[in-house]
């Protein structure tokens, strides 16, 4: 298909095509008369047709150009009408191509030979000066292969293209499916995985203190149905951006909330906040999901458990910083789905992320976000 024409275009340029075809058979002939005219219109109109029908078309037009060929009306166009008819059976598929390429190539070379051989032929003798299957056969036939194979070649370079940008878009699609799981499964153990562990360790403290301590265990439970409502506000905000991708979580107060529920949960954090609402919503999801898991693994492998969280906004780039300040008991496995997750998560920006022990002591996951601003 040509490149900015519908079906409807298409229809109109190959009518055009038919009407060349017909003038141009009937300007070539040796005598403008009705033979000529009855031999052109039956040359060209089916041209009209040739993407509706095109195995009908080329049959018709091989017919049809033998018979002129044989009668000495018209070579050139003749040529024409059959590359034209052939373009669309090359272009349906490798196997219709062949078949109607050796057709086409065997119907002229057979009509050109028999017309160089058999005396008498053509039965309207071409006009003097001009060269024809009569006159000159082998450049004429010749000069009819290369036309044939030509037509044969371009169409089947389009129809190689049109597969591999079929492949192409096919394979986009898939790896934008894949790249949508990913993203999902990141969002889903980041706010589940977060959440859970928060009301897994809030439910253990309330069992422990349920008949010692029930102010302790009364404080437990509402943390249990805080983190709840705010694990479902984070499910939700998860499934709002599957159907609406610019939602976002609020940038410092997101922040915010994380800091909160893990010192509800018995981190100590001290936080330095940058403004973030400069910077492109992408960054700031990544960021907040960043702060989430890190604050997690504070909490799951860092006793005492505390932190120093600081997130800077640099020319270009946003950079997210949680250093613990207690012995790591546990370091966090580089291979597991959190780190795995950030990293995925950090990559998409084309930024660095750094997981590992802090120069003054501690563990630290320190992500540099760089982005850009369209003008």
């Amino acid at each position: 298909m040509v490149r900015g024409l519908g079906p409807g275009g298409l229809l109109v340029v190959d009518a055009v095509a038919a009407v060349v075809v017909v003038v141009w058979t009937v300007l070539r002939a040796p005598a403008v008369d009705v033979p000529a005219v009855v031999v052109a219109a039956a040359l060209g109109i089916p041209v009209a047709a040739r993407r509706l029908r095109p195995t009908a078309v080329l049959t018709t037009v091989l017919l049809v150009g033998a018979v002129a060929i044989v009668v000495g009306i018209g070579n050139e166009s003749v040529l024409a009408a059959v590359a034209l008819a052939l373009y669309p059976v090359v272009s349906s598929s490798p196997r219709s191509g062949v078949v109607g390429a050796v057709a086409a190539l065997a119907c002229v070379v057979a009509a050109g030979t028999a017309v160089a051989a058999v005396p008498g032929l053509p039965l309207v003798p071409a006009p003097a000066g001009t060269e024809s299957f009569a006159t000159s056969p082998v450049p004429t036939l010749l000069f009819s292969a290369v036309v044939l194979i030509g037509s044969w070649a371009v169409a089947a370079a389009v129809r190689t293209r049109r597969r591999h940008l079929a492949e192409l878009a096919e394979s986009r699609t898939a790896r934008a499916v894949a790249e949508e799981r990913l993203r999902i499964a990141r969002d889903i153990h980041d706010v589940v995985g977060h959440n859970l562990s928060l009301i897994a360790m809030k439910a253990a403290v309330a069992n422990h203190v349920a008949d010692t301590r029930p102010d302790e265990r009364e404080a437990a439970l509402r943390g249990i149905e805080q983190v709840s409502r705010s694990a479902l506000a984070d499910v939700r905000t998860v499934l709002r951006g599957l159907r609406d991708p610019a939602a976002t979580p609020a940038s410092t107060a997101g922040l915010d909330r994380l800091v909160a529920d893990a010192r509800s949960a018995g981190v100590h954090v001290t936080a330095e906040h940058a403004d973030l609402t400069g910077t492109p919503a992408a960054v700031r999801i990544s960021a907040y999901r960043i702060v989430q898991e890190a604050l997690t693994n504070v909490r799951r492998h860092c006793h005492p458990p505390r932190c120093h969280l600081v997130t800077t906004v640099e020319p270009g780039r946003l950079v997210v910083s949680v250093v613990d300040e207690g012995t790591t008991a546990t370091t966090p496995d580089p291979a597991g789905h959190g780190l795995f997750g950030l990293r995925e998560r950090v990559a998409l920006h084309g930024g660095a992320l750094h997981a590992g022990p802090a120069p003054g002591g501690g563990f630290e996951v320190r992500a540099t976000l760089p982005f850009h601003h369209d003008d």
